[in-house]
C-alpha cells in the first residue's frame, strides 16, 4: 500500500451529508475519491450523481467495487449499518487496506465489525466523530482507536483530517462517543419536548428567561432553533445512533430509560418530516428556521387536529 496518503484511491461508503463533505474536502487536494451508497439506484441518487459529477467522484455500483479499488476505506452510513457494511466490504477488501468506520455505533458494534475486516486482513481502525461535521468539515475532532490508531493517525492528519488515538483497545473511542450522545441528543429531544410543550401553555418566554439566569453561557433561543433544525433534518439517523447508545449502556449492565426516551422523540419528528410537516425535503427552506417557534407550532396544529 503506498506510505503517501495524497496518492490513495479514498473509498466512501455512504453518500449522505458526511460524505459528500469529507469528497468535497478531499477532492480539494486532488486527492481520487470513489463512493458508494444505496440510494444510488433509486429516486434519491439523482441529487448524489450530480454531487459526484460536480465534484469529480467516481461512483462505484456495489460495496465490493468500491472495496476491491480502494486504498482506504471510509464507512459513514447510518449507526445500524456499521456491521453489515463491515461484512459486505471484508468480501472483497484487499490485503492492509485501512477501513477507518466513521459511524456511532456501540463499542460491541465496533467490535464485531473490526473482527469482520481484520480477519479478511484489512486493517480497521475505529473512529468517533466528537461534534457536528458541518461546522468542522474534515477538521471535526475525530477519536480513533484499535490496534492501527496510531499508525493511521498521522496520515489521516496529512489529508486534513483532525484525528487523535484515544486508545489502542478497540470499544474506547465509540464509549466516549456514546456517552456524550447520551447528554447531546438527549438534550435535543428535551428542547423540542420543553419548547413546544411551553409554547402550547404559552409560558416560553418565562422558561427561557429561567434557563437564561440557570446556564447565562448558553443562547437558549438561538440553540433551541438550531437543535429543532438539526433534528428535523437527521431525526432519523440521530434516533439510529441513539439506539446504539441504548446498547452501549445496555452493555454495562443498566437500563437505557433516557436513551430509549431520546430515539423515540427524535424517530418522531423525523415521522413528522417525512409527512412533509416542515416543509419539502430538499429545498433550502426545509429545517432551516431561525425561530423554533415556526416549528413548535407547526408542531402542535399537526398533534391538536
Amino acid at each position: 500500500m503506498m506510505a503517501d496518503p495524497r496518492r490513495w484511491q479514498i473509498g466512501l461508503v455512504g453518500y449522505g451529508e458526511v460524505g459528500r463533505i469529507l469528497a468535497e474536502d478531499l477532492r480539494q487536494q486532488d486527492i481520487k475519491v470513489s463512493a458508494y451508497d444505496i440510494k444510488l439506484g433509486g429516486e434519491q441518487g439523482a441529487p448524489l450523481s450530480e454531487h459526484a459529477a460536480k465534484f469529480g467522484v467516481a461512483l462505484a455500483a456495489s460495496h465490493a467495487e468500491l472495496t476491491a479499488k480502494s486504498d482506504f476505506i471510509i464507512s459513514a452510513v447510518t449507526a445500524s449499518q456499521a456491521v453489515p457494511v463491515a461484512k459486505a466490504c471484508a468480501a472483497a477488501i484487499n490485503q492492509g487496506t485501512w477501513f477507518l468506520d466513521f459511524n456511532s455505533a456501540s463499542p460491541g458494534a465496533k467490535q464485531r465489525a473490526a473482527a469482520l475486516i481484520d480477519g479478511a486482513a484489512g486493517r480497521y481502525v475505529e473512529g468517533a466523530v466528537m461534534t457536528s461535521v458541518p461546522p468542522y468539515r474534515i477538521k471535526v475532532p475525530l477519536l480513533l482507536g484499535g490496534p492501527g490508531a496510531r499508525e493511521l493517525e498521522p496520515l489521516l492528519n496529512a489529508i486534513g483530517f483532525a484525528a487523535k488515538v484515544a486508545s489502542d483497545k478497540l470499544g474506547v473511542s465509540s464509549a466516549v462517543k456514546m456517552c456524550r450522545s447520551i447528554m447531546i441528543k438527549g438534550l435535543e429531544a428535551m428542547v423540542i419536548e420543553s419548547f413546544t410543550t411551553a409554547r402550547a401553555y404559552g409560558v416560553e418566554d418565562a422558561v427561557l428567561a429561567s434557563l437564561s439566569e440557570t446556564f447565562p453561557a448558553i443562547n437558549w433561543e438561538k440553540q433551541g432553533a438550531y437543535f429543532f433544525q438539526r433534528v428535523i433534518e437527521h431525526g432519523r439517523r440521530r434516533a439510529e445512533e441513539v439506539r446504539e447508545v441504548a446498547e452501549t449502556v445496555r452493555e454495562v449492565g443498566l437500563t437505557p430509560w433516557s436513551a430509549q426516551g431520546t430515539a423515540e422523540r427524535q424517530a418522531w419528528v423525523a415521522d413528522l418530516a417525512d409527512e412533509g410537516l416542515f416543509g419539502m425535503k430538499g429545498t433550502k427552506e426545509f429545517a432551516r428556521s431561525a425561530d423554533w417557534r415556526t416549528e413548535a407550532d407547526r408542531i402542535l396544529a399537526r398533534i391538536k387536529r
